[in-house]
């Protein structure tokens, strides 16, 4: 690999650049095949307020995680390890799972799930983290 391949990239889909430049965290960072996604909540990105309940969340979180991953020329299929943090640990994981295998259907990745007390917003319940490699899944 050269080492112009190696070099750290910040990924920010278009509608993340805001967050960039006011809260100086990269949506997601390239280095050679490996991304690591930052945390991804359930923020609708038109009304900038969290959606209601535990499923619409996972499924903004999975399309915050969706978006900065191809920015970064990888898919949710590339994902090898999953962290996610919830306020609900146990009440929420039936419905966090299904949604999660909606996204990832096979080939599942290594996968953390830690309750918390709270999030940055108070009405957030969940967030994902994610890292991947580029190319390493079967789209």
């Amino acid at each position: 690999m050269r080492a112009h391949d190696m070099k750290r990239q910040p990924i920010n889909p278009p509608p993340t650049q805001a967050i960039y430049d006011t809260l100086h965290f990269a949506q997601a960072t390239r280095v050679g095949d490996m991304v690591w996604v930052s945390g991804q909540v359930g923020v609708d990105n038109v009304t900038l307020a969290p959606a209601e309940g535990v499923e619409a969340q996972t499924r903004l979180a999975f399309e915050g995680v969706q978006s900065a991953l191809r920015g970064a020329g990888a898919s949710l299929a590339d994902i090898v390890d999953l962290s996610t943090f919830h306020t609900d640990l146990r009440g929420d994981m039936e419905v966090f799972g299904r949604v999660k295998d909606e996204y990832l259907p096979k080939l599942y990745p290594s996968w953390t799930a830690v309750g918390v007390t709270q999030l940055a917003l108070p009405e957030l319940v969940v967030e994902i983290r994610a890292v991947a490699v580029v190319g390493s899944g079967d789209d």
